[in-house]
């Protein structure tokens, strides 16, 4: 049998990043928080917390934790049929989901999703940030329940929904292409003028030219990992990158931002996909989802 009262301990600490703070949200001591989660970590033989500033979960730890969640919300379905279960003394146990997604969507459509639900809905929400190639990987090794991906193929034990394009336009600050670009934007004048990128993982730039140009171009590049300030930096003439569309429309319409090469976007396919264990108790979080994507995904 779970000893499902360890099990939240693990959880616990996980969530708050250290055994002191899980001691305090589970009104017990930090040793004894320790101890159970020592416990059980001898009893199943396996690492489940990586002890450090912040605490983080193992990939075991990861798949206890995702167990909680449904734990958690076959709980809360009980309690509302039949309340008088529920200590009256005890603290409400409120339920955090774990869902991942890219900065981009999160800066232009997610977060609508996010608070359409929460006004609905008991449940709390991590929103992990990674990008979209590789949210899917979180949801392969039990990270999260649900994730926003640019992954087509289903993740084992997931459903997946198809959500729309985010659109992608390669723009530039008119005095940066006047600076770089004083004969047209050609592959030559691409290889020299600094693009923005946004992490290791973001492949947006290289995708566009290989796709405009028809040839792998390494461009000088500043990192900038925000959302926000990839659009700033774009304005202020720092440098050229790729703004989503949703952000990109009032600047390309008043001038302030051009397009590097006319009528040339970038289209990424996003999926939603979720656990299915969870897919119909959270069928209100996927309605939420899809309902955003269709007013900005096109």
């Amino acid at each position: 049998m779970l000893d499902y009262s360890a099990l939240r301990f693990v959880q616990a600490v996980v969530q708050s990043g250290s055994f002191e703070k899980a001691a305090v949200l589970l009104n017990v001591t930090p040793s004894a928080v320790s101890q159970r989660v020592k416990q059980l970590e001898e009893r199943l033989g396996a690492v489940l917390i990586v002890r450090g500033n912040p605490c983080t979960a193992t990939e075991k730890g990861d798949w206890l934790c995702r167990h909680m969640e449904n734990v958690g919300m076959l709980e809360r379905e009980l309690l509302e049929h039949l309340p008088s279960l529920a200590d009256p003394r005890g603290p409400e146990h409120r339920v955090t989901l774990q869902v991942a997604t890219n900065a981009d969507s999160l800066g232009t459509w997610f977060l609508d999703a996010a608070a359409a639900f929460s006004k609905q809905s008991p449940y709390l929400l991590n929103i992990a940030v990674d990008d979209e190639d590789h949210t899917a990987e979180w949801l392969q090794r039990g990270r999260v329940i649900a994730a926003v991906t640019s992954t087509e193929k289903p993740v084992a034990g997931c459903r997946r929904y198809s959500l729309g394009a985010l659109r992608y336009h390669a723009t530039a600050s008119p005095d940066f292409v006047d600076r770089y670009f004083p004969d047209g934007v050609t592959a030559d004048a691409l290889a020299k003028a600094p693009c923005l990128t946004f992490s290791q993982k973001d492949r947006l730039q290289r995708d566009w030219m290989r796709l405009t140009f028809g040839a792998d171009i390494q461009s000088p590049s500043h990192w900038l990992p925000s959302t926000q300030a990839f659009l700033d930096a774009s304005l202020a003439g720092m440098a050229w990158g790729m703004n989503p569309e949703p952000l990109t429309r009032p600047h390309l319409h008043s001038g302030a931002l051009v397009e590097l090469v006319a009528n040339s976007p970038l289209d990424v396919a996003l999926y939603w996909q979720i656990n299915r264990l969870a897919t119909d108790r959270l069928a209100d979080l996927t309605r939420s989802v899809t309902e955003a994507a269709k007013r900005v995904l096109i």
